[in-house]
């Protein structure tokens, strides 16, 4: 026979966990192992008895349930967080996925969907009540893309001394007059060009001189 799905219920009307506790108690695939009435007690309950569900209320007391999923599956890395809450707010919904949900529901669900959620959460299967699943897409197309990253800068790859050596090639300076003006070598002048061009992706001088004339 199958193991039993453990559920902790998170809920802070007493009455209604109460109530939610026995109807899902009677479900012969389904233990409750818990039921908590706000955040701090479910994360404690969560870390001790490791349930294989979480059913969670957004609406609780202090932090919030969609606040609190990071923490209930930080204690309980294997539970899958099922929102059941009131709220048909699209902006809830993106919340709750964003921070980890594995589903969506009203407490307008029945009993059967209730449990078919449960059982499908148990799995890593998402589900969604019907008001909520028309939604979903509505809810992430109205967030902002975020901003695309700057590209890096190819100086920032550079060495103090190789950035001075790519100033005085965009002065059509030589090696030799390189070497001098800086006193060193031109053996390592010629080094330091060579690293430069291959950081910068360029094959000659006369690239790197074009390079530097296009960012100054």
């Amino acid at each position: 026979m199958d193991a039993k799905i453990r559920v902790l219920v998170v809920d802070d009307h007493t009455l209604f966990r109460r109530g939610l506790t026995a109807l899902l108690g009677s479900q012969p695939q389904l233990s409750i192992v818990g039921e908590a009435g706000d955040a701090n007690a479910a994360e404690r309950l969560a870390a001790e008895l490791q349930p294989d569900v979480i059913l969670l209320d957004n609406h609780l007391p202090g932090v919030n349930g969609v606040q609190a999923i990071p923490a209930l599956r930080g204690v309980a890395p294997k539970a899958q967080v099922l929102m059941l809450t009131m709220s048909e707010d699209e902006a809830d919904l993106a919340a709750a996925l964003r921070a980890g949900a594995c589903g969506y529901l009203l407490k307008t669900a029945d009993n059967a969907e209730l449990t078919d959620a449960i059982e499908r959460a148990s799995r890593g299967v998402s589900s969604f009540s019907p008001e909520m699943a028309g939604k979903l897409a509505q809810a992430f197309r109205a967030e902002p893309l975020p901003e695309p990253a700057p590209p890096p800068d190819p100086m920032e790859g550079l060495s103090p001394r190789e950035r001075e050596i790519l100033a005085l090639i965009g002065e059509a300076k030589s090696n030799k007059e390189i070497a001098r003006q800086l006193g060193i070598a031109e053996t390592t002048v010629k080094i330091h060009v060579q690293h430069l061009l291959r950081k910068l992706g360029l094959e000659s001088r006369v690239q790197a001189a074009v390079w530097v004339a296009n960012h100054r």
